[in-house]
């Protein structure tokens, strides 16, 4: 159960977020509690990959962004936090760090399992794919581990290590991303209802090839930065590897240039997992500065 609770929280953002990627680092011998890895596979062949939008990346991929959710479960108990960071990295040219930390602050479970994870991406170039990908994990009162995951993405390597053990080297044909830069970057690709694109994704020691549906406009009246229209978007997986997928996820992203990631929703064995954003921050989207301003010391300070 504990392990399920760190996925949910930090790891709800592209995919399926119901059970731990190989513990969190895309090894599936060390997957799911079921220990499956396998599921009917979804026909790819005729759909085109992903490309990021420049005009759009301007505004939601350059740093300075900062996102806080609350994560609760059905019924709308809060069982932890997740906050997330883009920062442009000034020492490397179009470079980018992607922060996650993850939390049972606040939440029913912490005092019972408290997590305190930490996850760090850092991508470059245009399509902003991956090239280092650490995690530190503390949950409950003893387990500690510390991730590292490399990706040379030119010559088709993943080289992973855990606590300083032997590493282990794996082949993939093509560029890949990882579950937070799949997020990020599949967040500034042309959203059409009806036309759904593939995301790379690296997960069961494999590159898979995650097909993103968008599937709806809508409208959500009480966000944290008040009435916006929306676009529904929801993966489809055919791996285990970090997400245990019995159940769909929904992100809903505002229909406009900031694209801002508003609401997830995830459907577990029982009931379902509500990632409500409950802070932004971004300099370079100027529609909702002023929103911004008027929750940046409440929330930034909790």
């Amino acid at each position: 159960m504990h392990r399920k609770i760190t996925t949910l929280l930090s790891l709800f953002l592209l995919l399926k977020a119901t059970a731990v990627f190989g513990a969190q680092t895309g090894i599936s011998g060390e997957s799911s509690e079921n220990g499956s890895t396998t599921e009917a596979q979804v026909s790819t062949e005729n759909i085109p990959f992903g490309k990021i939008d420049p005009e759009i990346a301007q505004i939601a991929y350059t740093g300075g962004e900062k996102f806080i959710y609350d994560i609760s479960w059905t019924g709308g108990v809060k069982i932890g936090e997740l906050r997330l960071e883009i920062k442009k990295v000034p020492s490397k040219k179009d470079t980018y760090e992607i922060l996650a930390n993850v939390t049972t602050d606040n939440g029913m479970f912490h005092y019972l399992y408290p997590v305190k994870d930490t996850h760090v991406t850092l991508v470059t170039g245009n399509d902003r794919l991956p090239i280092h990908y650490e995690i530190w994990q503390k949950e409950g009162r003893s387990y500690t581990a510390h991730r590292v995951l490399t990706y040379d993405q030119q010559e088709g390597k993943v080289i992973y290590t855990k606590d300083g053990d032997p590493t282990r080297e794996f082949t993939i044909s093509g560029t890949t991303h990882n579950e937070f830069s799949s997020f990020f970057g599949s967040r500034v690709m042309p959203l059409e209802v009806g036309r759904p694109f593939k995301v790379p994704t690296f997960a069961d020691d494999k590159r898979n090839e995650v097909v993103v549906e968008i599937m709806r406009k809508t409208h959500l009246e009480d966000t944290v930065i008040g009435p916006v229209d929306t676009v529904e978007v929801m993966p489809i997986l055919t791996f285990t590897g970090l997400y245990d997928k019995r159940g769909d996820t929904v992100i809903w992203y505002t229909n406009d240039e900031c694209r801002v990631p508003v609401l997830i929703n995830s459907k577990i064995v029982i009931g379902s997992l509500t990632s409500t954003l409950v802070y932004y921050s971004n300099p370079a989207c100027k529609k909702y500065s002023l929103v911004q301003a008027q929750n940046s010391n409440q929330k930034l300070n909790r």
